[in-house]
């Protein structure tokens, strides 16, 4: 008998496609097709990088003290003080049309923090006389502090070093673990993170301090985490993979990003709610500081890193591996194998029906239910059992109104009597003699 599966119809479809939807992203059974629409993920990053290279080359960064160096006063904050005002009175008092106020820190402990470039030592005697006269504070409650450009430079040198360092152990440890095009992807994706990053804190003009590069670094090792745990699904589907003809690489790759992408997005999702805590309360309560500079770099970064880790590292990595000759011969013979039984197959490499024909497969939460399809019978010709007005779908029952086909209907054994079992002799009948 010719067997299909008949799909039933939802009574309110939307309602059953959302439960559809979510119930594949969670069994990790929803074929989205991630690795062929790559070129399309591969365009959305580039424009972020542009755009954010182009921010950076034209706003560029607000670099604190300790990267551009220069000299900060300090003052309690009092019911008279206001930072324009202390902002006024700082650059009358040295001649400078440039100064950063912000206040730091909440209630009895708040502080104004007043950032120019390197004053001199009658300059800063001048500022602090001046914010002591206007504001009514003691001259000895104005605290300052310098910080050469000379250091602000090897700082920044520095960073750099630890950053480029960072890349080159990355691609080292991957390159051993994996392969030279699974590092590759990795890379690109950590670079990616890195510009875009720095293109929307050029963007908000958040200072920059040596909290933003712990940050950076940070976030540049949660990407990492997160695009290893896909290399890892990816090297499991793969293995052995050329002696099979089920999938091609980039079907099993495939199907490893839907294996992990819920748990990529639980873990983004998770390490931001800390962060975006630590974000509220540097800017809402604490007003300014190293709280702020590290929970927004992390912020970002976190965001950013979840899409790369899936949408571009893998997809990368994958796409270097198939220019691999025996990959490609693989993938010739898989194509093969499909096109000679009329196979069509989902972007995970399962069957979803033939050419011309009835579904063969349907997806079940984390399970797959294959139905094989014998080859149809010729025209005009029918098998026993079978209706010359189509198939029976599985398990069910003929139509209303269709009839039997004759010697179709299995023999029942009339009430009361049990069935002989096959090849036990029966007794003669006869007359019973005593």
């Amino acid at each position: 008998m010719t067997s299909t599966l008949t799909p039933q119809t939802p009574t309110n479809p939307g309602k059953a496609a959302h439960r559809g939807f979510i119930n594949r992203l969670t069994t990790g059974t929803g074929a989205f097709n991630i690795i062929g629409r790559r070129r399309a993920f591969y365009l959305v990053s580039v424009v972020l990088v542009v755009v954010a290279a182009l921010l950076i080359i034209i706003r560029g960064f607000n670099f604190g003290i300790e990267f551009a160096g220069g000299t900060k006063l300090q003052l309690p904050v009092t019911g008279s003080v206001s930072t324009d005002a202390v902002g006024r009175a700082v650059e009358s008092a040295t001649g400078l049309d440039s100064a950063t106020v912000q206040t730091v820190g909440s209630g009895a402990s708040a502080t104004i923090q007043v950032r120019t470039s390197t004053l001199s030592a009658d300059q800063v005697v001048a500022a602090k006389q001046a914010l002591s006269q206007q504001f009514g504070i003691p001259i000895d409650q104005v605290s300052d502090s310098a910080v050469s450009e000379t250091w602000g430079g090897e700082i920044s040198r520095q960073a750099i070093l630890a950053l480029i360092v960072f890349l080159i152990a990355v691609s080292v440890f991957l390159w051993i673990r994996y392969e030279r095009r699974v590092a590759i992807g990795a890379v690109v994706a950590v670079l990616h993170d890195l510009v875009i990053t720095a293109g929307i804190y050029s963007l908000i003009g958040f200072e920059v301090t040596p909290a933003t590069v712990i940050g950076l670094l940070a976030i540049l090792g949660f990407s990492l985490y997160d695009t290893v745990v896909v290399y890892d699904k990816v090297q499991e589907n793969t293995k052995g993979l050329t002696s099979l003809l089920r999938r091609n690489y980039q079907e099993a790759a495939n199907l490893a990003i839907n294996q992990t992408l819920m748990r990529s997005v639980n873990t983004t999702v998770i390490a931001l709610l800390p962060v975006a805590g630590l974000l509220v309360a540097g800017v809402a309560i604490l007003g300014s500081g190293t709280l702020k500079d590290l929970a927004l770099v992390q912020l970002v970064g976190m965001i950013v890193s979840g899409y790369s880790s899936v949408f571009l590292a893998v997809p990368i990595a994958v796409e270097l591996r198939m220019r691999d000759p025996q990959i490609r011969a693989h993938t010739a013979r898989v194509t093969a194998r499909r096109t000679s039984e009329g196979l069509l197959m989902d972007a995970d490499g399962d069957p979803v029906g033939r050419a011309g024909g009835p579904a063969v497969a349907v997806k079940t939460g984390a399970t797959q239910d294959h139905v094989q399809e014998p080859d149809a019978p010729a025209a005009g010709s029918s098998l026993p059992g079978s209706s010359a007005a189509g198939s029976l779908s599985v398990g069910s029952k003929p139509a209303p109104g269709a009839k039997p086909q004759p010697g179709a209907k299995p023999q029942r054994p009339s009430p009361g009597k049990q069935p002989r079992p096959a090849g036990k002799a029966t007794r003669p009948q006869g007359k019973r003699t005593r």
